[in-house]
């Protein structure tokens, strides 16, 4: 009886170009996938069509590998013992986890890729370099590395990374004196670890992998330490590129064409994901990785004058019923009081009350990429109404009315006017430029990255304070009432 691996070798079309033509069809269905998450109204699809891709590119592997021909019941066991765990997790996970809590289980699944990544390459290299003493190509070498060292970094960069947006560790960037010195020294030693064991073999090699494995780890916690909260979209999104890169370089290990495409996908939308975002905040990736920002409050944001003036529900009611232009501005505070739902009818109420709804939408809002998009897509709110920043800026000058809810830097007028503060010189929404700002906080502390907002301070601004959710819905009750 022919086994799987038989009956393609004895078909009409070679075993190894029916593999191939596979593998470029699972990538399509990967790009197409990227390209269509892109937009709202194409994302879920987007989602199906990279699971397809996904799907196809393990079932043709089982039969590259000859994996469905072994006979030892205990690899089968193995095999779809795992497959079976890891598919019942990701299921309730996905099912379970809330929108509030969904930059963390991101940053987690960067960083379990990365995991994953450093276990082929080290794993790959036990097999063949120490029991089975293979000589290894230095390219194999150098590849084998490259996944050890960047998985390991993401993997313990993006815990590091979860742990802050969970609330596990202080949003705040932990630095102390001499900090740089001490990361660069671990990235030297690292650096040369990697180098060393690219040119030796056998147990050394062994030896220099383990150090590899121990200083990468390290790196990933001492890299992220000095970030603070207001940066983790950029950071989730440079580990995300990275995750990519370290799957690549495991596919180079491991000779899978469809892994080293699929990671080099990831890789380059990362980083250029990466790239926007730092030109959305005006500032270089170094300074987000190396500036410490956040660690503690600036002296400008310390010197606000004025008071911030509260207001009533009742007194936002009625200049909400005259207002014909009203703009939405979303943040972190409406994800953390899962207050979408309840903004999506009150801008339903407000607009059959002949007002004209909007949601000014910044890329570093919240705390992952696209993060708003997410939260308000989930509440339907309809894709035409979501502008982003500089169609935002334009509508904004002639609203009658600006929400802010729960958003903190990215409306921060001090980006604009304040050369002494640290987020001088970043494109904001210019919710100020309105004739009236509601803020709905929770209180009167600082954002997530520490600075005092000067718009709360602004003669138009007025404070509505408590959840966010409970707001609107009261906002929405005497709408109902009227």
């Amino acid at each position: 009886m022919q086994n799987a691996s038989d009956i393609v070798a004895s078909g009409a079309i070679d075993a190894g170009m029916a593999v191939n033509f596979a593998y470029i069809i699972a990538s399509v269905f990967f790009i197409l996938g990227i390209k269509m998450l892109g937009k709202a109204e194409t994302a879920r699809k987007g989602n199906f069509v990279s699971a397809a891709g996904m799907l196809i590119a393990v079932v043709v592997t089982f039969f590259d590998r000859q994996i469905l021909d072994a006979a030892d019941i205990k690899s089968w066991c193995i095999l779809f013992g795992t497959l079976a765990l890891g598919t019942l997790v990701g299921a309730v996970v996905a099912k379970r986890v809330k929108m509030t809590s969904m930059p963390e289980m991101v940053a987690l699944l960067n960083g379990f890729g990365g995991l994953a990544s450093l276990l082929v390459g080290a794993g790959d290299y036990y097999y063949r370099g120490l029991v089975k003493a293979e000589d290894v190509s230095l390219f194999t070498m150098g590849a084998t590395i490259a996944a050890i060292v960047i998985g390991g970094v993401t993997f313990t960069g993006s815990v590091y990374a979860w742990g802050k947006l969970s609330g596990k560790f202080s949003g705040r960037a932990a630095v102390y004196g001499g900090q740089k010195f001490v990361n660069a020294s671990i990235a030297v030693l690292l650096v040369a670890v990697s180098a060393c064991f690219c040119f030796v073999s056998g147990q050394t090699a062994g030896w220099f992998m383990l150090a590899a494995v121990a200083l990468s780890l390290v790196l990933g916690f001492a890299a992220v330490m000095p970030i603070g909260g207001g940066d983790m979209p950029v950071v989730i999104s440079l580990l995300n590129s990275l995750s990519g890169v370290a799957a690549s370089a495991a596919g180079f290990v491991i000779q899978n064409n469809v892994l080293i495409v699929a990671g080099c996908l990831v890789g380059a939308s990362g980083i250029i994901l990466t790239v926007i975002m730092c030109k959305s905040m005006n500032r270089t990736l170094g300074n987000v990785l190396f500036s410490g920002f956040g660690a503690k409050s600036s002296a400008a944001s310390q010197g606000q004058t004025g008071e911030m003036k509260p207001i009533s529900a009742d007194d936002a009611y009625y200049i909400l019923e005259a207002a014909q232009n009203v703009v939405f501005i979303p943040g972190y505070g409406m994800a953390v009081a899962q207050a979408q739902h309840a903004v999506k009818e009150l801008a339903e109420i407000l607009e059959s009350n002949g007002a004209e709804v909007n949601f000014a939408i910044h890329p570093v809002a919240g705390r992952m990429p696209g993060h708003m998009n997410v939260l308000l897509a989930e509440a339907d709110v309809p894709y035409e109404q979501l502008k982003e920043m500089e169609e935002a800026n334009r509508i904004l000058e002639s609203a009658d009315v600006a929400i802010v809810i729960g958003a903190n830097d990215v409306v921060n007028p001090a980006a604009a006017e304040d050369k002494s503060s640290p987020i001088y010189g970043m494109p904001i929404i210019e919710a100020y430029k309105a004739k009236t700002v509601f803020a709905l906080k929770r209180g009167k502390g600082t954002g997530f990255s520490g600075l005092e907002n000067a718009l709360f301070f602004r003669p138009n601004t007025r404070m509505l304070y408590g959840d966010a959710k409970a707001t609107v819905n009261e906002l929405v009750a005497k709408f109902k009432d009227k």
